[in-house]
């Protein structure tokens, strides 16, 4: 009878001590789950807010950079100029020597984003200072001279990437020549690795 006492009051206590673990279990979820849906909502009102400010920086600021000497044609090509550099120096810096020290791999980073935010702010800003489709108001309205920038910025975009590509197919191929060629007099002196290999 003692025994049997004994293992009822075990199973009790382990009953207890699972249903504590349970609850402190669901408890740290809850609160997990809590902090996830936080961290949305503050993350969705981040960026609203700055796509907000940024859509009315662009509708602030284009019809003034329109209207200075060269027009829309010149605000289309600079813009189209920054983000054709901007995406060069960002393949170049993304696909550069990997390793070094923390503070060169945090620098090659910080370059990288630099790069990606010049490739991609311009086209965004152009987009920005575009009416809206469902908006109504006087905010909203065409700016006039933003098609046409719009439509520089593409022409220039593709040109500068265009020459760009060449140029780099250009000294890659050189580059080949050369180390094929590097190649071919070690193999006349015997240095260079075998034909049959």
């Amino acid at each position: 009878m003692g025994i049997a006492a004994d293992m009822k009051g075990r199973e009790v206590g382990g009953q207890t001590n699972a249903a504590a673990a349970d609850r402190r279990f669901g408890m740290r979820d809850g609160f997990g789950l809590a902090g996830v849906i936080l961290c949305l909502v503050v993350g969705t009102s981040v960026i609203l807010l700055v796509m907000g400010l940024w859509k009315r920086f662009a509708r602030e600021t284009v019809p003034v950079l329109v209207n200075l000497p060269g027009g829309s044609w010149a605000l289309g090509g600079a813009l189209g100029v920054i983000t054709a550099l901007g995406a060069v120096g960002c393949l170049r810096s993304w696909s550069g020597p990997s390793g070094g020290s923390r503070l060169t791999r945090g620098l090659r980073a910080a370059g990288t984003a630099l790069c990606c935010a010049a490739a991609f702010g311009p086209l965004f800003y152009l987009l920005s200072a575009l009416p809206g489709k469902n908006c109504r108001s006087a905010s909203c309205e065409y700016i006039p001279g933003t098609g046409t920038a719009f439509l520089a910025y593409v022409v220039v975009v593709g040109a500068v990437g265009w020459l760009c590509f060449r140029w780099f197919d250009a000294r890659a191929k050189g580059q080949a020549a050369r180390e094929r060629e590097r190649l071919r007099k070690l193999r006349k002196k015997g240095k260079g690795k075998s034909r049959a290999a």
